[in-house]
């Protein structure tokens, strides 16, 4: 007696057949995949798993696809998915860390690239996101040690020598930095993707190198443009559409220096837009700046192509990126042209290199003529200074601690520099011992990192004669706290060729001179713009040589840096840096520019923005 038959529609082929098929398919997948033809992978993939939901390679494959797509969190959960019916996939491990590090969750994507390691002890490719977990875990020797593994098996590996470079940095690691610093701007200026750009801005004070590394990182990060969603239409607006998009709507610098901003931008003429490109943190700030906006859109968990449609949907004016390829940066949101006119501004100081950002907000001194063929913008230049700063700081009123409290001496010398440690370099180290021996009671108050990084930081000062009990270490601390502590600093000695930006102004406001040496570089002359802004340009020296002799002069003259320490705080509400209301309507100035040119149908062009011969009359609200 047969079988009986089975139901119509659902024969099944024999085995090996089915098998045929089945690898033909995902075959298929993996070819569209390489073509950048996602969706139609997906779809195969996800035939697939109708017919075998347990097929681990298609559900990894899909996962992979979602990660492709901007959705970290669902691929996280397809890689999880088939992890379980394979745990021993190398690949699928490193895949899960890669879609964990997207979504912020770095502990545990360590935990998925050592588990990768542990599945293919060969899998020498692991070790570049790896280290890029520990760095962001803020264990950079580790971190080090990882680029160092990676080098030692692929010694052209992508990013992996400026990874490395980076992470010596942070670490103050100088014990052969400055010989693969200048292998790292060798291979730039080749055209090989070598470094990210954030990490080689201080590495490099070139603004030729500089742009040469912006091109290569887009070119490598985005492999075609997509189809522009802004085609010509002209918006009838009654006001100004101007959206800040950001990954720092949050307790960070960026939204300190911003919030001011958004309050006092003139309502009447703009109508402002926050895009989040970062969960929000629940922060003061951060509900602080989303009140002051009219409208809040969250694009943190959209893919780049969605996010830069919700910006199209809103018949945005001028899109003004605040993070370009800093920390959260999303630039391919901004290739999707999603506004008629896109900005880089304040998140990161130097050219993004690429052809859709169309100005970047800046000044005379910070990019001077000269310069300026080096940038891929239109260089738009505010009077006073490129940086937004405002008398409407969150830390007014607070207590200021005592030295004594901090473990400083009462009566010497505080030299400060809070800059983050991969600022730090040996030859501004060597000119700061020299400093500390002539002035000998005098500190240098550094901002703390981890125990490993101030034990070489210890060890570095003592290599140079000096005790290192001579270097106190400042804590991390809320940023109201660190507002009201700067004052008890004398004097803060700048880093080149990354100038302090927001922590100068900092400084600045708190009535500590900041002594800076300005470079070639946007990064290089920002804290020399800012010095010039409030009142003491004679602190912007020129060369490392002038920046020593000016520094030794004042630690000999404790009466000429009292003096400038009183003209800063006597005339700090007189100043151009801390006039917030000035800055706005430069700033305003500059946007009104840019849209009448869109709007005539001309491409976007340098602009100088006029100073105002007097003080405005304050915005609705201000």
């Amino acid at each position: 007696m047969g079988q009986p038959d089975a139901p119509r529609g659902t024969a099944r082929a024999p085995a090996p057949a089915r098998q045929s098929s089945t690898a033909a398919a995902l075959q298929q997948a993996r070819t569209f995949q390489a073509s950048g033809q996602l969706a139609r992978a997906e779809a195969l993939c996800r035939d697939l798993l109708r017919g075998d939901p347990s097929h681990s390679e298609a559900m990894h494959l899909l996962g992979v696809l979602t990660l492709q797509s901007g959705n970290a969190q669902e691929a996280a959960d397809l890689i999880s998915r088939a992890l379980a019916m394979a745990p021993a996939n190398a690949q699928g491990h490193a895949n899960l860390g890669t879609a964990l590090m997207r979504l912020g969750r770095w502990a545990e994507a360590l935990a998925e690239y050592d588990r990768a390691l542990e599945a293919s002890p060969g899998f020498a490719a692991v070790h570049h996101n790896r280290g890029q977990a520990l760095q962001r875990l803020g264990r950079h020797e580790e971190a080090a040690g990882s680029f160092r593994a990676l080098l030692a098996s692929m010694p052209n590996a992508e990013f992996g020598l400026g990874n490395l470079c980076h992470a010596q940095s942070q670490g103050c690691d100088w014990s052969d930095l400055e010989e693969h610093r200048q292998s790292l701007r060798a291979a730039v200026r080749a055209g090989r993707r070598a470094v990210r750009p954030f990490a080689f801005l201080s590495l490099s004070d070139s603004c030729s190198e500089q742009l040469q590394c912006a091109r290569t990182y887009a070119a490598a990060v985005s492999a075609s443009a997509p189809r522009p969603l802004w085609r010509g239409e002209r918006y009838a607006h009654e006001r100004i559409r101007v959206a800040y998009v950001s990954a720092d709507f949050r307790d960070h610098i960026v939204a300190h220096r911003m919030a001011p901003l958004y309050e006092r931008h003139d309502r009447r003429r703009f109508h402002l837009l926050g895009v989040g490109l970062a969960a929000d943190d629940g922060s003061r700030i951060a509900a602080r700046c989303k009140a002051a906006l009219d409208e809040f859109i969250d694009v943190a968990s959209l893919p780049d192509a969605e996010a830069a449609r919700r910006i199209k949907e809103a018949e945005v004016d001028i899109a003004v990126d605040l993070t370009g390829y800093t920390q959260g940066g999303r630039p391919g949101i901004f290739a999707h042209r999603p506004a008629p006119v896109q900005v880089s501004y304040l998140g990161f100081p130097a050219t993004m290199g690429v052809p859709y950002m169309d100005y970047l907000v800046a000044d005379e001194f910070v990019v001077p003529e000269p310069s300026r063929p080096l940038y891929s913008e239109r260089i738009v230049c505010l009077p006073d200074a490129f940086q937004v700063n405002d008398r409407r700081r969150a830390g007014d009123g607070s207590r200021a601690p005592s030295r004594v409290e901090l473990g400083l001496p009462e009566a010497a010398t505080v030299y400060c520099c809070f800059n983050n440690s991969h600022k730090l370099h040996p030859a501004l180290f060597d000119i700061w011992a020299r400093l500390l021996r002539a002035d000998r009671a005098s500190v240098l108050w550094l901002l703390a990192g981890a125990p490993v990084v101030e034990d070489r930081l210890r060890r570095e000062a003592a290599k140079r004669g000096l005790d290192a009990g001579r270097l106190v270490f400042a804590p991390r601390v809320a940023y109201e706290s660190h507002l009201a502590r700067l004052e008890l600093a004398d004097l803060f000695l700048d880093t080149l060729p990354f100038n302090a930006g927001a922590t100068a102004g900092d400084a600045l406001w708190a009535g500590v001179p900041v002594l800076t040496c300005s470079g070639e570089s946007f990064a290089s002359r920002m804290a020399g713009s800012l010095t010039r802004a409030a009142g003491l340009p004679e602190l912007a020296t020129g060369s490392l040589e002038e920046y020593e002799r000016l520094a030794l002069a004042l630690a000999a003259d404790p009466q000429r840096l009292a003096s400038y320490k009183a003209r800063l705080l006597a005339g700090r509400r007189a100043a151009a840096l801390f006039d917030g209301e000035r800055f706005c309507r430069h700033l305003e100035a500059a946007y009104r520019r840019m849209w009448e040119r869109s709007a005539r149908g001309e491409d976007p062009a340098a602009l100088r923005v006029e100073p105002l011969e007097t003080h405005p009359p304050r915005a609705k609200g201000g």
